[in-house]
């Protein structure tokens, strides 16, 4: 064909040097023309019908592998194709620039190649993360580092084709640049590692609610990759972790708590020592019409005075004998009012104890757990309870510490009687 064209050239008036640089030219432009309509006809016709057929099949998983472009860049290894056969019969009889010229062609191929593969392992991952296991055993950052090995060995298959090396020979000599590779790959070795040990005890897993203090990040796992944990924190800032820093320091994961049957609530209240007192008779009447106390009063007094009868204690002074304080009376009302809140998990931790008194007086605690872990409504059950309590303390004739404020010492100089000055 090449002589068919420089016969022609010829004919019209061409010497026989630029008749052989214009058959050179038309073959060019006729190869390059040829793979662009075929690579139209594959991007437009063949993949259009690919699509269609992928599209009314009931798996999700060829749907996937459309989107993440692996028949976009398979596409292209047609036109490819045509441009590596064509060379000797552009440039025959150059052997030197015919065999560059192909293995150009075949490096480009091997980098389509390289492509399709890492095309096919984002899909693997894509389809993976739509079962349930994927939560519990992600295998982003194995396909990262998969990725990475194809990427190198692609790379010195890329250069050992243009040099026209051996590959084997290449690699060995990569071998004595070992060290200088295992600096470069410190980052991705140590997250390999970290990424295998976090999953194979399950320490992580994406939608995992951890608190990392050295890096502030306190939120949502979303992704897990090779060397970093992405995290979005409630304010819905992100921030990026160094997976192996999950190995090597501490870090908090509430998944527990959200696999249980309720959050904890841990708080007390701090009550004045000096409102701490025994029980007076019109106390415990007015203490026993509380509905939720009725029966305890009922109960706790009847057993206080049989103790005390037989013991046959002096009951004319307060301090002899047993007797109900305010302050225990308000625990029992705690624990009664609790367990009447149907917001609260009775199955689990269910306690109400008295602390030791500090010079911040003497502390109520309460460890229960709400049966609600959502923090939204975890936080409103938490304040509803002690929004009443605050309220109900000084039915039992009880106040609340509460440190001295400045608006405290400045209503008290303004009601305080000013002396003359004599």
């Amino acid at each position: 064909m090449s002589n068919l064209i420089v016969n022609f050239l010829k004919s019209i008036g061409l010497s026989e040097f630029y008749a052989g640089i214009g058959s050179k030219v038309v073959l060019i432009a006729t190869v390059i023309l040829i793979s662009v309509m075929v690579d139209l006809i594959a991007k437009k016709i063949l993949l259009s019908v690919i699509k269609e057929i992928v599209h009314k099949t009931k798996t999700n998983w060829d749907d996937i592998l459309v989107e993440r472009g692996l028949f976009d860049r398979l596409a292209h290894i047609a036109p490819v194709l045509i441009i590596y056969y064509s060379i000797p019969l552009i440039f025959p009889g150059v052997n030197s620039f015919t065999d560059l010229g192909q293995r150009i062609v075949l490096a480009y191929m091997i980098a389509l190649i390289l492509m399709m593969l890492s095309s096919f392992l984002s899909s693997i991952n894509t389809i993976y993360s739509t079962y349930k296991i994927s939560k519990n055993r992600p295998i982003k950052g194995y396909l990262q580092i998969l990725r990475v090995f194809i990427y190198i060995f692609g790379l010195i298959l890329i250069v050992a084709t243009i040099l026209d090396k051996s590959t084997l020979g290449l690699l060995s000599g990569i071998g004595a640049l070992s060290a200088v590779l295992m600096l470069v790959f410190k980052d991705s070795i140590l997250g390999l590692v970290a990424a295998i040990q976090l999953s194979g005890n399950d320490m992580i897993r994406i939608g995992d609610w951890i608190t990392v203090p050295d890096y502030g990040a306190d939120g949502d796992v979303i992704d897990i990759k090779l060397q970093t944990v992405t995290i979005q924190n409630f304010d819905k800032t992100i921030v990026s972790v160094p997976i192996y820093s999950l190995i090597s320091s501490s870090f908090k994961n509430w998944r527990g708590m959200s696999d249980s049957d309720g959050r904890r609530i841990k708080r007390h209240l701090s009550i004045d020592m000096n409102t701490v007192k025994f029980c007076t008779q019109e106390m415990i009447e007015r203490f026993s019409k509380i509905d939720i106390l009725g029966d305890y009063i009922s109960s706790k007094q009847k057993e206080i005075d049989m103790d005390n009868i037989n013991k046959n204690a002096n009951t004319s002074e307060m301090i002899n004998g047993r007797r109900m304080t305010n302050i225990g009376v308000f625990r029992a009302y705690i624990e009664a009012y609790l367990r009447e809140n149907t917001k609260i998990n009775k199955n689990m931790t269910f306690l109400v104890r008295q602390l030791q008194p500090t010079e911040k007086g003497v502390s109520l605690e309460l460890y229960i757990f709400s049966s609600d872990q959502n923090w939204a409504n975890y936080e409103s059950i938490q304040a509803d309870i002690f929004d009443h309590l605050l309220a109900s303390i000084s039915f039992f004739d009880l106040a609340v510490y509460q440190a001295i404020s400045g608006l405290d010492i400045r209503q008290h100089n303004i009601t305080k009687k000013v002396l003359p000055i004599m």
